[in-house]
């Protein structure tokens, strides 16, 4: 007979009840959110821990932030010292050294607890982390050519945003008054505790309805049956080792390219990922502080398992991942990291799939545009004299895999946002899109095409800070198996009718009436031309 723990129905149930809860904390923060950030393109994520601080569930959101996520909430639950948690309690943290991403991504975690009011039952845990558009720092958004964390905004430890039920009010005071957008992150905020009210909620509910231990039983359930499921299928891997580089443009500082080196150890379903020869921690922003790393190792995992393999704790225990310290994959503090999370954690996924190509070859797809396309947008805002920050990652080409093309204009790798509607753009800042399209022929060319990447041209409506974070702008995606690789990407502004080329990170000042314009690579070809659905 099956127990809980074994039986596949009661597991798929349960699967879905835990995800249920990230699904809902996710839709309350997108509706509650006063930036265009989180309530357009959704940049945010929520995941269920158990009372250990292993991840149980997220939901369908961005893989940069989940994957690193769960160090984050091990850093929030250190601050107990031991101590168990009070009911109502929130912590906050945005430190990129404590399983942060970068500044701008805030990360709120509480207690959940079931049971009476009298004799509360400690259950786990919810977080939520979010992308705030400016927390600070050199620039508007946060993401400045920097050298040091210090450049990048304020830097927020672990600590009690909500105790007891009462919010400090202090804490809140110190966060706005040292961003551009005080009004906008009060908000933010307010969407993320709302998101925590739902999930520490619909976990009670689900306590009453089956019994708090129960409950807690079909959790750890569902981690060993992930744990066992993820193990059979990474055996797809065949048992051997594996390796690839691939650069980053330039450290972010105007130095030269940066190697990203792993070898991969297949054996037996477990896969072991070395990064050893990985170029040292950059000068620039371009460092990606280990939890981001690692995010990025999970998503291509991830990938390699299937969708029907739950997202959690279990699911990662057959990786093991090496990163030596002091390389631009695990940087020492203060190293700049703002780009590391949106940037190199790009390059590490193809990284990744270039080494798998020779383990996988029917399975592995051609580099995708390995870059989120930074975009930042700030000043003051004559319609409400107040600041504004408009942040946006553009869409690009995906690589082309060994049965399909490429998709155009798509998110790719790890980041899951959408685009911030052209509607909303002109509504919430003085800005306005001149060009946004299909940037065509931009795929490489193959078997199967690479996606092409996108055109996005805005018009600055008054004076404006601009800062550009990109990549593959020296270097193309390649292609596989014969594939061409597909078409670099290009940043131009138009500066007093003057069009020039700008470089990958660029910091710049704009009138009234100047134009940003930023062409987005393709994706990689797979296969040589000449096949059936691609004539030489």
């Amino acid at each position: 007979m099956a127990t809980p723990a074994t039986d596949p129905f009661e597991i798929e149930v349960f699967r879905h009840l835990f995800a249920s809860v990230a699904e809902e904390m996710g839709v309350t923060v997108q509706r509650s959110a006063h930036s265009p950030n989180i309530k357009e393109r959704r940049d945010h994520s929520c995941a269920v821990f158990d009372a250990d601080g292993r991840m149980i569930a997220q939901a369908a959101h961005i893989p940069v932030h989940l994957g690193s996520m769960p160090a984050s909430v091990s850093a929030a639950l250190e601050t107990y010292e031991g101590k168990p948690p009070t009911p109502g309690d929130v912590l906050i943290v945005n430190d990129p050294y404590l399983g942060g991403t970068h500044l701008p991504d805030i990360t709120t975690v509480s207690p959940v607890f079931v049971g009476s009011e009298r004799q509360p039952t400690h259950w786990g845990w919810v977080a939520t982390r979010a992308h705030h558009a400016d927390v600070g720092g050199l620039a508007p958004g946060s993401m400045p050519p920097s050298t040091e964390l210090y450049h990048e905004g304020l830097i927020i430890p672990p600590l009690k945003l909500v105790d007891a039920g009462t919010l400090d009010e202090q804490l809140v005071e110190i966060i706005c008054r040292n961003v551009r957008t005080p009004e906008e992150r009060r908000g933010d905020l307010e969407a993320q505790l709302a998101s925590h009210r739902v999930g520490e909620a619909r976990l009670a509910e689900f306590a009453r309805r089956y019994g708090a231990e129960p409950l807690r039983e079909r959790a750890a359930a569902l981690l060993s049956y992930s744990e066992r499921l993820a193990r059979v299928r990474l055996r797809v891997v065949p048992d051997g080792t594996y390796s690839f580089t691939d650069y980053l443009d330039d450290d972010g500082a105007g130095g030269p390219p940066i190697p990203i080196k792993v070898t991969i150890q297949a054996r037996s379903g477990r896969l072991r990922f070395d990064f050893t020869g990985t170029g040292p921690a950059a000068a620039g922003a371009l460092n990606a502080p280990q939890a981001v790393t690692r995010s990025a190792v999970i998503y291509v995992a991830r990938c390699l398992m299937g969708d029907d393999v739950p997202a959690n704790d279990g699911a990662t225990a057959p990786l093991e991942v090496i990163v030596p310290a002091g390389t631009v994959l695990n940087p020492p503090r203060p190293h700049a990291v703002a780009a590391g999370n949106v940037e190199t954690s790009q390059r590490v996924v193809d990284v990744l799939w270039g080494a798998l190509a020779d383990a996988l070859p029917d399975v592995a797809p051609a580099a995708s545009q390995g870059t989120m396309n930074n975009l930042i947008i700030g000043g003051i805002d004559p319609r409400h004299d107040r600041a504004f920050t408009y942040y946006e990652t553009i869409a690009g080409g995906a690589g082309a895999g060994p049965q399909v093309s490429g998709a155009d204009a798509v998110q790719v790798a790890m980041t899951n946002t959408l685009n911030t509607p052209v509607e909303a753009m002109e509504l919430a800042y003085p800005l306005a899109a001149r060009r946004y399209e299909i940037r065509r022929g931009s795929g490489g060319n193959g078997r199967h095409r690479g996606g092409d990447g996108v055109i996005r041209e805005i018009e600055t409506l008054v004076p404006s800070v601009v800062t550009i974070v990109t990549e593959r702008r020296l270097r193309r995606p390649w292609g596989a198996a014969g594939g061409a690789s597909g078409a670099s990407g290009i940043n131009r502004g138009t500066v007093d009718g003057n069009e020039r080329e700008l470089p990958g990170k660029a910091a710049l000042e704009l009138a009234a009436g100047d134009v940003i314009r930023i062409e987005t690579p393709g994706g990689g070809g797979w296969g040589a031309s000449g096949g059936p659905d691609q004539p030489a």
